[in-house]
């Protein structure tokens, strides 16, 4: 009986493990290879307010659905930049209807990304992202200064974020602390992207152009700054 359980353990485990990589290959290889090599024109249609703007009003009452749906696949897979999303949100949608939505889809993306990270497990993990890359960022996520780390890399523009709730899923940091930290930290530079498109959309090019300076110059000191802003965290 021993023997037969052992086995059945061990079969149970490859058959796990099996699952987990195939969901690994469909998630981050599978649908970036499906979508450049079948929906290039569907990816490659995304470059202006007015593409985005097309997109989702062929589908009218839809449309939010619709926009919530792109703005969880951006999160999970980042095949698609999210600004030109997130414009169009503001054009479209108006600024705090715009600002509902892509808060609601980049919640959903990043709960994903926090529970398939727990689900996969480290080696899955490590296969996509590099394993001392992965394992340096998971212990300082592990130290006291945890949050404020998640926090200043969600806030900053133009700081990697992609492998972050990846990463989280993998480290002792609490799911509900986590979210709330991405979500608030993410919050201005998605607003101030909302707020250009809903200014385009009433005709306040003045604001349009104060608004884009500010982002120009915090991006500027950011790039200027980056290298010592990294080796801090």
């Amino acid at each position: 009986m021993d023997i037969m359980g052992s086995e059945l353990t061990s079969r149970k485990n490859i058959l796990i493990a099996v699952i987990k990589f195939s969901l690994l290959i469909i998630v981050i290889i599978g649908v970036p290879t499906y979508m450049y090599f079948f929906k290039y024109e569907f990816i490659s249609g995304f470059k202006s307010i007015d593409d985005v703007e097309a997109y989702l009003n062929s589908y009218e009452l839809a449309s939010a659905f619709v926009y919530i749906g792109l703005q969880i696949v951006q999160v999970i897979v980042s095949v698609i930049p999210a600004q030109p999303f997130n414009l169009a949100a503001g054009y479209i949608f108006a600024f705090w209807l715009g600002y509902a939505l892509s808060i609601i889809g980049t919640a959903i993306g990043t709960t994903t990304t926090f529970f398939l990270s727990r689900f996969l497990g480290k080696d899955a993990i490590y296969l996509l992202f590099g394993e001392k890359k992965i394992t340096r960022f998971v212990d300082r996520l592990d130290s006291k200064r945890a949050l404020i780390i998640i926090f200043i890399i969600y806030l900053i523009p133009g700081m990697p974020k992609d492998p972050i709730g990846y990463a989280v899923g993998l480290s002792k940091v609490r799911f509900p602390i986590f979210l709330a930290i991405a979500l608030v930290g993410r919050s201005p530079a998605m607003m101030m992207t909302i707020m250009v498109g809903s200014m385009l959309n009433k005709g306040n090019y003045t604001g349009v152009i104060i608004l884009s300076v500010v982002v120009v110059i915090i991006c500027v000191l950011i790039l200027i700054y980056r290298k010592n802003i990294m080796s801090q965290l």
